[in-house]
């Protein structure tokens, strides 16, 4: 049942198959009036759907049909069920991988989004890992428009100091306690929990220089020359994590896109910091917030 919440829109808590059946957790946010875009909005390694929830119900004011999800084995995709799966409290033995996230999980995202509306311009919005699946989807050829939010080849070299030996350090510390627990526990620092190989996966694409772009078993990497579309890439200058060099690496496998890649610094918006995340803090919603809508909505 939708219900009239945030940023005055509908909003709705929906079931979303991925490309294989399984049920993934999701959230549809609708305008009152007319629709005029279509947003997909994902999300960060294991970052929960919710933290997108203002910016998603800001999109809808401003007339976009906007959905939200979480990938299996995290969040709202972890807690449903759905004859024929099981989905236990513990991620104990829980098959899942990244790559299985994109080539499930977002590929059947875009095309939920695609065929519901079909009228409407396309946009694929990506924070972190969010922007890097858009490379490995085998139907990324229908989106029109994707803005990146912190996106990059998360490589730990590329990480500014002294936060890239703190993660190095607390990646290798956190492989074997995952081997051991089998599943990567939330307590360690890194968000809610995550299944065990996507974890490993991750771990493994950061220890390489060239991040995914160096796993020889990535197949989907085929794919990143396909997406033809608009892209811009936002920077923020005090982000640890995606910084210039790590989004410029990202952004270079779109070899048949011209990446646009603006650098945002706290000073721009007023704050007194940004980081990894403050991008959908809702005190940006006059400054980030509008930009990032007024670029979408130029879609035609």
């Amino acid at each position: 049942m939708a219900e009239l919440g945030l940023d005055d829109v509908f909003i709705d808590d929906i079931t979303l198959p991925a490309a294989d059946g399984y049920p993934l957790g999701a959230t549809l946010f609708l305008p009152r009036g007319t629709k005029r875009h279509a947003v997909l909005i994902n999300s960060a390694t294991a970052v929960h759907r919710k933290v997108y929830r203002g910016f998603a119900g800001y999109l809808a004011k401003r007339g976009c049909a906007v959905l939200t999800y979480d990938y299996r084995g995290t969040g709202g995709s972890r807690q449903k069920s759905m004859t024929g799966y099981n989905q236990p409290k513990s991620l104990v033995g829980f098959k899942a991988s990244m790559s299985d996230w994109a080539a499930q999980d977002v590929t059947s995202a875009v095309a939920w989004m695609r065929e519901r509306y079909k009228a409407l311009p396309f946009a694929y919005v990506g924070h972190s890992f969010g922007g890097q699946a858009l490379g490995l989807l085998p139907n990324n050829t229908e989106i029109s428009r994707a803005l990146f939010i912190a996106a990059q080849a998360g490589t730990w070299k590329l990480i500014a100091v002294p936060e890239r030996y703190r993660v190095y350090a607390m990646l290798n510390a956190a492989v074997p306690l995952t081997r051991a627990f089998g599943y990567t526990p939330g307590w360690l620092g890194l968000g809610m929990d995550m299944p065990r190989d996507v974890f490993l996966q991750w771990v493994s694409w950061v220890m390489s220089p060239r991040y995914m772009f160096d796993d020889k078993n990535l197949a989907a990497l085929q794919n990143f020359p396909n997406y033809k579309g608009a892209l811009r890439a936002l920077c923020m200058s005090d982000d640890p994590w995606a910084t210039r060099p790590a989004v410029e690496l990202l952004c270079s496998g779109f070899t048949a896109a011209k990446p646009e890649i603006i650098t945002v610094t706290p000073k721009d918006t007023g704050a007194s910091r940004i980081g990894h995340f403050g991008f959908f803090r809702p005190e940006h919603r006059d400054t980030l917030w509008r930009g990032a809508a007024e670029w979408i909505e130029a879609a035609e």
